[in-house]
């Protein structure tokens, strides 16, 4: 059976033309390519026009180089929605990348959207974060990638996996669903 194509309204922003195809074999979606991590000033008014006119969805590369360009590109233009592909799901021969990920992960990504909208209760503070076991210990690592996976935020060293809990507006509960959601897989 052929999957049905789904239309995103979104310009989706990624990071180079292979990244285009993979996403165009997933969804039919115009996209906007960085050409690399520098950003200049032209791609963020393009980035900007296509807020304004159809909305905007951040799918970069789920490794450091496309963590930086996502995080200049919220910086600078605000409003945006961010899909995340799992690491594992973006691995290939040649690296970590969008162009790697099969179309179903590209798929799942893009239903998971995340926005930087007001929470509708309270986000954590840096007590909390430390107190989940997230940061400053053996296991933090794993814990933040598993809840990076659960939430499909994606993930993060200590410090930065916070700012994203913050700038995705997570709340105590979302966090706490998400930490028991891994805990229960964990001991099965």
């Amino acid at each position: 059976m052929r999957h049905v194509v789904k239309k995103i309204k979104e310009v989706i922003v990624v990071e180079g033309k292979k990244d285009t195809a993979a996403v165009q074999r997933a969804v039919a979606a115009d996209t906007l390519e960085t050409g690399g991590s520098a950003v200049g000033s032209d791609l963020i008014s393009a980035i900007r026009r296509a807020r304004d006119k159809r909305g905007v969805i951040i799918l970069t590369d789920p490794d450091g180089p496309g963590e930086r360009i996502r995080r200049i590109i919220s910086e600078q233009v605000s409003g945006c929605k961010h899909a995340f592909i799992p690491r594992e799901e973006a691995t290939g021969r040649d690296g970590v990348g969008v162009e790697h990920a099969s179309p179903e992960a590209i798929r799942r990504a893009l239903e998971r959207v995340r926005t930087e909208e007001e929470p509708e209760g309270e986000t954590i503070t840096w007590e909390e974060y430390l107190q989940a076991g997230l940061v400053g210990g053996e296991q933090a690592r794993r814990r933040r990638e598993a809840v990076g996976k659960a939430m499909g935020i994606g993930y993060g060293n200590g410090r930065r996996f916070f700012r994203k809990l913050q700038l995705f507006r997570i709340t105590r509960e979302e966090l706490a669903r998400a930490l028991d959601r891994i805990e229960g897989k964990n001991e099965g």
